[in-house]
């Protein structure tokens, strides 16, 4: 019964251990989501009157820029996933990792050969674990990205879409990336960057009332030139966003991850502490049992003696 007694305490112990890295690590990511949040909130006007220019800009042209413009038959395709560095995260890689597999069975289904990025390891260890090819690869900074970060992903992504296909170009850009909605939800998104949607941005995503705000533009040097700075641009805010969103999204599923295991270590402690004290009362109810029957046995020797 004492063996039973210890090994309760060492697992007490173990798992009060445990119980204070998770605490410390939801107290970690709980003060990082506040930054997340408000580089999120710094960083989605920009990209998107960003992206409304670009869109002004090539509806209200006739230029036939390839960053805008469809190609018809189209047989290469560049998705860019974003996971995070570190696990304990609940499941938001893998809800990722899964969006991408998804929509990169949907490309293949379209006869088009899909050519993967990744930022962040557990993106990287897992298409390297199912002996899946990874174009480039960038890990490091999934949970505090920074402009520079985004710079660097998007010129070769960039690079990759103005090249020809049969350099090893791609025609089209995608990224899937997990959106921030609250502390409680974040969702798995896709999305194609490149060639832009003009459609879509200019009559569905922002209602007719912006719709119908695009001012005329005179263009110099050309469309051409004045496309060819703002796309890049384009290309890196929404990156950029992206990252954040997903730097948000991480630390709030790693503090809800935590959260969930500090209370669930806490209930195996009252368990546990529970198990502790009713093999401490049993031993001491067979300890005492013991010494009655001793002080018995003592008594009827004297007895019989007598």
């Amino acid at each position: 019964m004492g063996a039973q007694l210890r090994v309760y305490k060492r697992r007490i112990r173990s798992v009060s251990a445990t119980k204070k890295i998770t605490r410390a690590m939801e107290m970690i990511s709980a003060s990082r989501i506040v930054k997340a949040q408000r580089a999120v909130a710094a960083s989605t006007p920009y990209a998107s009157e960003l992206t409304r220019a670009v869109t002004a800009v090539a509806t209200r042209s006739n230029a036939q820029h390839p960053l805008t413009t469809e190609n018809p038959a189209a047989t290469r395709a560049a998705v860019l996933l974003v996971t995070a560095d570190r696990g304990l995260a609940g499941g938001y890689s893998s809800n990722a990792i899964k969006r991408a597999m998804q929509l990169t069975e949907r490309l293949e289904a379209q006869g088009k050969e899909v050519v993967t990025y990744i930022v962040g390891r557990k993106g990287v260890g897992f298409y390297n674990f199912r002996n899946r090819s990874v174009a480039e690869s960038w890990t490091g900074f999934s949970d505090k990205p920074t402009y520079a970060d985004a710079k660097t992903v998007a010129s070769t992504l960039i690079k990759a879409f103005v090249a020809d296909t049969a350099d090893g170009g791609v025609d089209e850009l995608h990224i899937v990336s997990t959106e921030f909605v609250s502390m409680l939800t974040q969702n798995a998104v896709d999305a194609r960057l490149l060639p832009l949607h003009l459609d879509e941005v200019a009559n569905g995503d922002e209602g007719p009332a912006k719709a119908e705000i695009f001012p005329l533009y005179d263009f110099e040097p050309s469309a051409e030139g004045v496309l060819d700075a703002l796309l890049p641009r384009y290309v890196e805010s929404r990156i950029y966003n992206a990252l954040l969103q997903s730097a948000a999204s991480e630390h709030a599923a790693r503090r809800r991850a935590m959260k969930s295991a500090t209370d669930n270590a806490e209930e195996l402690i009252k368990s546990l502490t529970r198990l502790a004290n009713s093999a401490r009362q049993a031993e001491i109810t067979q300890e005492i049992s013991e010494i009655v029957g001793g002080a018995n046995a003592l008594a009827d020797a004297s007895a019989g003696s007598d």
